[in-house]
C-alpha cells in the first residue's frame, strides 16, 4: 500500500499518556496507517521527537511560544513537518480533507472544539476526551449524526461496553439490555476513611494502583469523579438513562466493563490494564489490530473482586449522577468546577476533600440553562470556572457535603 493509500490519522494530545500509546499502536501498524498530524500544548521536546520519528505533515501546538520553539528544533533537524500554532490549529488539522481518523486525546474542556470540528467534518473520531461528551453530549451526538461522523469510544470502560453490545445502533438492541456496568478500580483511596482522605496529599492521590495516567485523570480517579464523568458519557454514547448505568468497584482492573441482558446473561470485556487495547480496537474497528499488549494469564490472576461504590466517601460519583439527572447545563457546570478544583489541589491550594465541596457548591449556585450551541456552552463554562475560582479562595470550601 502506497503512502497515499494509507489511512491518515491525526493524534490530538500526542504527548499525553493516551497520545503516546496511540503512536505506539500506529507504529506497529505502519502498513495500514500514516500519522498525518500531531498536536500538543507545550511539550516541545517530546513532540519534536515524535515528529522526527513519524514525519507528520503538520504539528500543532496550542501555545504559540512552544510552537515557535518547536519550529526552530524541527528546522535544525531538517524536518519537513509544518508547524501550526494557536488554539484553532487543532481544529484546522482535525478537519483536513485528507484525514481519515482523529484521535481526540486532549484532556479536559480544551478538547471540545476540535472534537466538534471533526464531527462537523464527518470524521471518524476516536474519543478519549470524555469531557467533550460530558459537556456537549446532545450537541456532539446530533452533530455527528447529521454529518455522517463516527464516534468510537476509547475510554477503556466505554470501549469495553461497545465491544459487549450487539451490532447496530441503540434502536436495534435497546430492548435486549437491562443495564451497562462500569467497573472502577477504586483508585488509591479505596480503603481509606473520609477522615484519612481529608489529609490526603497530592502524591498519594496521584499514586494510582493499576493505570499509568496523566495528573488530571489520576486525581479524578482518586475522587471517583472520573467514574462519574463516565456515567454521563455512557448515557450520551449509548442512549441509556442514568438509572440503567451501574458502577461496581473492581480493584484488579481485569474486567473493564460489562453489559446485563434481559435473559439474565452478562457479557464482560477483559484484558490487561493497558490503554493500547481500546486504542487498537477503536482504530481498527470493525477489524482487530496488533496492540502490543500481552494476553491475560488467567492462572496468575487469582481471584476477581467486586464491591459496591461508597458514595458517602466518594461524593463526586453522586454529584455526577445528580448532574446527569438535572440535564441541561449541569454536566458542563460540574466539569468546569471540577477542572478548576483539581488544578488548585495539584497546586496545593486546597485539600483533597475540597474538590467535591467546590463541585457541589457550583452545581447548587449556578442556574441551569439549556445549551443551544458551542458558544453558549463556552459562556456556561466561563461562568462556572469563575465561581469555582471564588470558591477556592473563600471559606465556603469548608461547607459540609450533604
Amino acid at each position: 500500500m502506497s503512502h497515499a493509500e494509507l489511512q491518515q490519522v491525526v493524534v490530538l494530545g500526542a504527548t499525553g499518556s493516551v497520545g503516546t500509546s496511540t503512536l505506539d499502536v500506529l507504529d506497529r501498524n505502519r502498513e495500514q496507517y500514516s500519522v498525518y498530524a500531531l498536536s500538543a500544548h507545550r511539550n516541545v521536546e517530546l513532540l519534536a521527537s515524535q515528529c522526527q520519528q513519524f514525519e507528520p505533515v503538520f504539528a500543532a501546538m496550542s501555545d504559540p511560544g512552544a510552537a515557535a520553539q518547536l519550529q526552530q528544533r524541527l528546522q535544525r533537524a531538517g524536518s519537513r513537518t509544518s508547524v501550526l500554532s494557536g488554539p484553532d490549529s487543532l481544529e484546522r488539522i482535525a478537519v483536513d480533507s485528507r484525514v481519515t481518523s482523529v484521535m481526540a486525546a486532549v484532556v479536559g474542556y480544551a478538547g471540545l472544539a476540535p472534537v466538534m470540528a471533526a464531527a462537523t467534518a464527518g470524521k471518524r473520531i476516536l474519543l478519549a476526551n470524555k469531557e467533550a461528551m460530558v459537556v456537549a453530549g446532545e450537541l456532539l451526538v446530533a452533530t455527528a449524526r447529521e454529518n455522517g461522523a463516527t464516534i468510537l469510544p476509547v475510554d477503556s470502560e466505554h470501549n469495553a461496553i461497545f465491544q459487549c453490545l450487539p451490532a447496530g445502533d441503540s434502536t436495534s438492541w435497546r430492548k435486549e439490555i437491562v443495564s451497562l456496568v462500569l467497573t472502577a478500580s477504586g483508585g488509591p483511596f479505596r480503603e481509606w476513611s473520609a477522615e484519612q482522605m481529608e489529609r490526603a496529599t497530592v502524591e498519594q492521590a496521584l499514586a494510582h494502583p493499576n493505570w499509568d495516567m496523566g495528573q488530571k485523570i489520576s486525581i479524578d480517579s482518586a475522587t471517583m469523579m472520573n467514574k462519574g464523568l463516565e456515567i454521563i458519557e455512557a448515557s450520551h454514547l449509548f442512549g441509556v438513562d442514568e438509572q440503567e448505568i451501574e458502577v461496581v468497584v473492581h480493584p484488579q482492573s481485569v474486567v473493564h466493563s460489562m453489559v446485563r441482558f434481559a435473559d439474565g446473561s452478562v457479557i464482560a470485556q477483559m484484558g490487561n490494564a493497558d490503554m493500547r487495547t481500546p486504542i487498537a480496537h477503536a482504530l481498527g474497528w470493525p477489524e482487530r489490530l496488533a496492540s502490543g499488549v500481552a494476553p491475560i494469564d488467567f492462572t496468575r490472576i487469582g481471584s476477581l473482586q467486586f464491591e459496591p461504590p461508597d458514595e458517602q466517601r466518594f461524593p463526586c460519583l453522586r454529584l455526577a449522577r445528580l448532574a446527569l439527572g438535572k440535564g441541561g447545563s449541569a454536566p458542563a457546570i460540574l466539569n468546569a468546577a471540577n477542572e478548576v478544583a483539581v488544578e488548585n489541589f495539584l497546586k496545593r491550594r486546597i485539600g483533597f476533600a475540597d474538590i467535591a465541596r467546590i463541585n457541589q457548591s457550583a452545581l447548587a449556585q449556578i442556574p441551569l440553562e439549556q445549551p443551544a450551541s458551542v458558544e453558549h456552552l463556552a459562556q456556561i463554562d466561563r461562568r462556572a470556572r469563575n465561581l469555582a475560582v471564588e470558591l477556592v479562595d473563600s471559606a465556603s470550601t469548608s461547607t459540609e457535603i450533604t
